[in-house]
Parts: structure tokens; C-alpha cells; sequence
């Protein structure tokens, strides 16, 4: 079966629920004037420059150098090669720098704190890339059934760049042909979803090779209801 095929035959149970969820986080981010709408059809993609201070980007790449483990990789179901050779880290949702960054995300999206994962801190290092995949979860895999017990599919991401990069370890969306350079404090939010609420598998994406120096983001993800629930 073919990636394109296989990625389709996914069932979508929370079809209305990301279509909801799309229609809130939209209107929020067209109506913010500091943010901007990367002009592609296929997806909604946003930016904003500035959203962390030099001061916040050093001490989560502290923490992240701090906690940080080899990534893992889920299983989505297509066949094409796909593997992540970075680093990362969950970071304490209690400390309080972590809780004023979660709330100045969910701010930005209007989206309700519960709804979010914990935030992730990632470190890619020269050579290390995480190759074209999808945020949302497969769910013909094992792993959906506890997943969707406890928030559902994943609704969109915000992930903000720590450090501006020597080389390499842009952002690529490769079918909507954006490339996202690495710079200090920008965050970059997409939907995982189109505005029907299907899965949009225009929103494949890697992290290319880091070339030079290292690279280093905080990623927070986003359910379609309250996250952790079992």
C-alpha cells in the first residue's frame, strides 16, 4: 500500500472536534496583527517573531541540555523512512518559567491550558535531523486507543526556536514548498488538521540536518480535549 493510501485509510473519529477546534484557533490568530499567515492554500501555517526573550531562550536550552534523552519515533503508518536522531526533553510543567510560557502559548491560540501536552524541548546537534512525518496520530495503530482515552488527536502545533542556526536544521513543509529557517524567539504554529476537519496530510514536515552549531526549539502540541486523562 502506498504512503498516500495508507495515510487516507486512517479512521478520523474526531473529525468535528478538529473542525471546531480550526474554526476557534483561526479566528484568534487572523485577528492577532503581530502574527503572520504564510500564504499557502494546502494548510494554515502562522508566524511570529519575538514571541520568547533572549533571556527565556537561554534558560530553556539549559534546560534542556539539563533533561535531555534520546527522541522516539511513533508509529504513523506510512512506509516511507522516517526516523528522528535528536534529543529531548519534557519540561516541568510546574516550574515557572515552563507555566509562564504555557500561558502565553495558550494566549496566543485562546486554547485552554488542559488541552496541552506538557512542552517539549528538542537539541539537534550536527548531522542530526528528524525526517518528513505528521504530528497526528495513526489511528489503525496500538498506541490510538490510550491515546484517544486521554485528549484525542492532536489539533495543532506551536513550536518556537531557541537559537538562530551556523547551518541547516530548517523547518520544511514539502508539499506546500515552505522552508522555515531556525531564528531566536519565532514561533511557528500550524493546524494538523484542513478546515473541514480531515487530516492534513499537506502538513508533512521534517527537521533537515543541522550543518553547523546546534539547533534547539521548545514544541507543545495540542489535543482536541483535555489531555492526560486515562
Amino acid at each position: 500500500m502506498s504512503e498516500k493510501s495508507e495515510l487516507a485509510s486512517a479512521r478520523n473519529p474526531d473529525k468535528v472536534a478538529l473542525l471546531r477546534t480550526g474554526a476557534h484557533v483561526r479566528r484568534r490568530l487572523d485577528s492577532d496583527p503581530n502574527v503572520y499567515k504564510v500564504p499557502v492554500e494546502a494548510a494554515e501555517v502562522w508566524t511570529r517573531s519575538e514571541f520568547l526573550s533572549d533571556e527565556e531562550c537561554a534558560a530553556l536550552i539549559a534546560m534542556i541540555d539539563q533533561a535531555a534523552f534520546p527522541s522516539d519515533v511513533l508509529d504513523h503508518g506510512y512506509q516511507a523512512e522516517v526516523w528522528r536522531t535528536s534529543s529531548s526533553a519534557n519540561l516541568d510543567r510546574n516550574d515557572p518559567l515552563i507555566q509562564a510560557i504555557d500561558q502565553r502559548i495558550d494566549q496566543l491560540l485562546d486554547m485552554p491550558y488542559d488541552w496541552g501536552e506538557t512542552i517539549q524541548g528538542q537539541r539537534y546537534e550536527p548531522g542530526q535531523q528528524f525526517k518528513d512525518h505528521m504530528d497526528t496520530f495513526w489511528t489503525n495503530a496500538d498506541y490510538w486507543k490510550e491515546e484517544s482515552r486521554r485528549g484525542g488527536q492532536r489539533s495543532f502545533t506551536a513550536m518556537v526556536y531557541l537559537n538562530d542556526v551556523d547551518a541547516g536544521g530548517s523547518t520544511d513543509f514539502p508539499r506546500l514548498g515552505i522552508s522555515v529557517p531556525p531564528q531566536k524567539g519565532v514561533i511557528l504554529v500550524w493546524n494538523n488538521a484542513a478546515p473541514d476537519g480531515s487530516l492534513n496530510e499537506q502538513t508533512m514536515h521534517a527537521g533537515r540536518p543541522v550543518e553547523r552549531g546546534a539547533k534547539y526549539i521548545i514544541t507543545k502540541w495540542y489535543r482536541t480535549r483535555k489531555w492526560g486523562e486515562l
